[in-house]
């Protein structure tokens, strides 16, 4: 039973624990072998190396592209690595040989990023490639360190464990993604070993340029894609629950035990990703089965997220949602009749980069529902130019997500709900097929909602 094993940044970092609930786990022998695990950076790391990805606060990447000194940068980024080397000790790791890996390691990708940064100055060329090179470049630092610090762990301990370093940091062949990914594990016999892949795969169409800081969920899935595995499997630091445990308490939800990647895509498109959504694709198209297990309960067989799953029972299987949202609201009494009005609208979100997470219409107004994140003054002055009047207000938005809900009186049944708790709804919305119920709130009532849906459909 081949497997292709994913395990977070979070998880990686409690390495003890990786060590022992899933490497060692029920399994000894021969039964050790025929898994590949994809590593993701030490929690932490990849903030450093390119910006915090919550705050937004620079790393190394920033120094860069302002053409400033990263050298110290990079210095204390060793000095980081060689502080985690240490704290592994007692798990066998040969710090000695993991300090000396990482300096040589940092030091050869100062020599590119200084190559990189002289092009630059020259003002010969356009800056984004040379930037984009640069993000790579740092993006694999990461998880080079953390997969040649798992390997000479488990080798330490007497598995044969194989790393396969994807980052190319020693092979200038142009293979795309897939094609590196294909040679990488061509002859290797994973009956007799452990694989301890990098999360980070070094391609020709650039793997951050495609898919940014999911790029290790989209190695996995292309492994997993490569080799036809029986089972996928991502390690996290919690269940796939079916509501936050944080926020309605421990004792009000239950991991979710089965749902298919159209729920997942659901649960992503707020924030909740089970799955990177272009992870989960190419393994819906190959019938992969994925399993979210949580690395601290090895016990618990975890989600099992699978192509045709359909609920034997109609119910909410996730109650979820995100507060980090705001509602771009665009009037214009021209819009009545007006063919081609949300086409505008809409393209001016494209020209901007923005994507929607929710869209409700009227006459004479449409409002759109963005990530915080990716709204502008520049996005709302163009629509202002436009358009008779846009208005933009911070706001949440709370969801009923299942593979199979569609019955009578559940929206009544969740707007009660609401209602009762004093909640306003407003604006809510489905598509026919009912997988994803979104009820739009203030921003100050998201957690009052979650909790008073959570209860209602308890």
């Amino acid at each position: 039973m081949l497997t292709v094993e994913k395990i977070g940044g979070t998880s990686m970092s409690a390495l003890g624990d990786v060590v022992k609930n899933i490497i060692q786990y029920n399994r000894t022998g021969n039964e050790l072998y025929n898994r590949i695990f994809v590593v993701s950076a030490f929690s932490g790391v990849t903030n450093i190396l390119l910006e915090n990805k919550k705050t937004g606060e620079p790393g190394v990447y920033h120094l860069v592209a302002r053409q400033q000194d990263f050298k110290e940068a990079l210095y204390n980024l060793i000095v980081k690595l060689k502080q985690l080397n240490q704290q592994y000790d007692s798990l066998g790791l040969d710090v000695a040989v993991a300090d000396d890996f990482i300096e040589k390691h940092v030091r050869h990708a100062e020599g590119f990023l200084n190559n990189l940064t002289g092009i630059l100055a020259s003002g010969y060329v356009s800056t984004e490639g040379i930037l984009q090179a640069a993000r790579e470049i740092l993006a694999s630092i990461g998880e080079t360190h953390s997969a040649f610090v798992f390997t000479n762990i488990l080798q330490n301990m007497g598995i044969n464990a194989t790393l396969v370093d994807l980052s190319g940091f020693h092979d200038h062949e142009p293979y795309t993604i897939d094609e590196r990914i294909k040679q990488a594990f061509k002859d290797i016999d994973f009956a007799n070993t452990i694989c301890i892949a990098t999360g980070y795969t070094k391609g020709t169409e650039g793997i951050m340029r495609e898919f940014d800081r999911g790029y290790s969920e989209v190695t996995f899935s292309k492994i997993a894609v490569a080799v036809k595995p029986q089972e996928a499997i991502i390690h996290k630091e919690y269940h796939l629950c079916s509501a936050d445990p944080m926020l309605v308490g421990v004792n009000n939800c239950f991991p979710v035990g089965f749902t298919n990647y159209d729920v997942a895509d659901q649960l992503a498109d707020v924030g909740m990703e089970a799955i990177h959504p272009k992870a989960s694709k190419p393994l819906e198209i190959n019938a992969i089965n994925l399993r979210i297990k949580n690395t601290f309960e090895p016990e618990h067989p975890g989600t099992l997220i699978t192509r045709e799953y359909v609920s034997p029972e109609k119910k909410v299987e996730v109650i979820t949602g995100t507060n980090k949202l705001v509602m771009v609201d665009i009037y214009d009494p021209l819009m009545v009749g007006n063919v081609g009005t949300d086409l505008h609208i809409m393209q001016i979100f494209a020209h901007h980069n923005v994507s929607y997470n929710f869209k409700a219409t009227s006459a004479n107004s449409i409002s759109i529902v963005i990530w915080e994140k990716d709204y502008t003054d520049n996005l709302f002055k163009e629509l202002q130019t436009n358009f008779e009047k846009v208005s933009v207000e911070k706001v949440a938005i709370v969801c009923l997500i299942s593979s199979n809900m569609d019955q009578p009186g559940l929206l009544a049944k969740a707007a009660t709900a609401l209602a009762q708790a004093g909640v306003n709804i407003k604006s809510a919305g489905f598509a026919l097929r009912q997988v994803n119920i979104q009820f739009l709130v203030e921003r100050q009532d998201f957690d009052t909602a979650v909790i008073a849906l959570n209860k209602a459909m308890a």
